[in-house]
């Protein structure tokens, strides 16, 4: 007997769609962090260097150096957003690629410090980012998802009788 199911929005797993998404995301997010935060240190008159992404010392509120590092992070979790909206378009997969970039972002913290982040202001920071990027993506791919699909006459021949 033939199955009875529509073809819109089928959920097959394809890993291969899957895995150039997560690699695209993390490459696109690096890109606009490193974009964002080049941007701030010369505002700054600050030294261009990793560190400014990957080390969670350098995440504070006592000089303006570390606000616009957080400002930085908080404008690429917007930027983020839209990321996700026009690469990965389902409001069910937004939670997982915002928690995948942020935990890729803890190992290779971990790796360049060669230490467990220890800050509550790098944990915050990022649990604020997540949070703030997986909202907003939502509310783009939804607004996106329930857009009216045109049925009718008018839809296939493009002609409306007044």
């Amino acid at each position: 007997m033939k199955k009875l199911t529509g073809t819109f929005r089928n959920t097959q797993w394809d890993p291969y769609l899957l895995i150039s998404q997560i690699i695209a995301m993390q490459a696109l997010l690096y890109v606009s962090l490193g974009t964002i935060m080049y941007v701030m240190d010369f505002f700054a008159e600050a030294n261009h260097t990793l560190d400014h992404i990957f080390e969670y010392h350098e995440i504070h509120v006592t000089d303006l150096g570390g606000r616009l590092v957080i400002v930085a992070f908080i404008l690429n979790s917007l930027v983020g957003a839209g990321l996700l909206w026009f690469v990965v378009r389902r409001t069910k997969l937004c939670l997982d690629f915002s928690f995948t970039f942020h935990f890729t972002h803890l190992v290779i913290c971990w790796w360049y410090n060669e230490a467990f982040p220890s800050t509550i202001g790098w944990w915050m920071l990022n649990a604020v980012c997540t949070a703030l990027m997986c909202v907003c993506s939502e509310f783009l791919c939804l607004k996106t998802e329930l857009k009216e699909i045109p049925v009718g006459y008018t839809a296939l021949n493009n002609k409306v009788d007044l």
